[in-house]
């Protein structure tokens, strides 16, 4: 018998599997406490409003006890299996397996069309979709918003706002915060972006990506999440989540409608996400 537990909610029911001889698997959802020390540091020189605070200790106790209780662990993404390898956890536990994703009705047809030009009648429309905090990385794309106020760049923003925002950009008639959404909401946005922006400094994957590939919308990715972007071919990946690579990432997209359009063709769900692909790896996984 094999038992499949997610993080954080696992030790009990991987002590009972235990006591049966059964074979454990956890699923890890995030890069652990690595990224909890992370997120500390972001929210030590933040300057906006924060009312983060750390998990108490037990918490990561339980969770080291799953680890140790674990004859697998799947993690989502390499920059997970690295984060829990520095923190420890045996490598030869570890199993990078990517999340499952499949495209909503009417995904497969949809197609976008880019302008010969973007100018201020048509604008490059950015889409940011999901909590809006520092560990998804507004604290480096504020500024870059600020560089760029001049430019034919529109922002949206789609989700709950968890940091204080400067009022220069509260107002700005070209920045619109929209707020938390319904997820059949969000395929409009989707539906309505020139591209998806995800500067996320740490996820465990980021399905959003997937969601904006399913909308054949070319993401701005970062490093720091599940592989699904390939550079200059259905997106652009940061090479580091900083105010300048945000911005030539976004210089480039101004400068490059052509390339949106063909990113846009290349967009859509890889094989790699389907259920039968991620079921055959978990098979694989349990059969070793």
């Amino acid at each position: 018998m094999v038992l499949f537990a997610y993080s954080y909610a696992a030790r009990r029911l991987f002590e009972l599997a235990k006591q049966q001889g059964w074979t454990t698997v956890l699923g890890q959802i995030d890069p652990g406490p690595f990224e909890e020390r992370l997120v500390g540091r972001l929210h030590e020189v933040s300057t906006g409003e924060s009312s983060w605070t750390p998990a108490p200790a037990s918490y990561w106790e339980d969770w080291r006890r799953e680890v140790v209780l674990a004859d697998h662990i799947v993690v989502n993404s390499e920059w997970s299996r690295r984060a829990l390898a520095s923190e420890g956890v045996p490598e030869e536990k570890l199993r990078t397996v990517p999340l499952v994703y499949e495209a909503p009705a009417g995904a497969k047809e949809f197609r976008r069309a880019y302008p010969r030009v973007f100018d201020e009648s048509r604008p490059l429309r950015v889409l940011f979709l999901g909590q809006v905090n520092v560990r998804k990385g507004l604290s480096e794309l504020l500024p870059t918003m600020l560089a760029v106020v001049d430019l034919p760049v529109e922002f949206h923003f789609v989700g709950p706002m968890q940091i204080g925002i400067p009022a220069a950009l509260l107002d700005n008639p070209r920045v619109r915060w929209h707020g938390p959404v319904s997820r059949s909401l969000a395929a409009e946005y989707y539906r309505g972006a020139d591209v998806f922006l995800f500067p996320t400094l740490s996820d465990g994957f980021g399905i959003t990506q997937l969601e904006a590939q399913a909308w054949r919308l070319p993401v701005i990715a970062s490093p720091y999440c599940g592989d699904v972007v390939r550079h200059l071919e259905n997106g652009y990946v940061l090479r580091a989540v900083t105010p300048v690579e945000i911005e030539n990432a976004i210089r480039w997209m101004l400068a490059n409608p052509e390339g949106l359009a063909r990113m846009s063709t290349a967009s859509s769900l890889d094989a790699r996400f389907s259920l039968a692909r991620v079921g055959e790896q978990l098979d694989a996984l349990v059969q070793e």
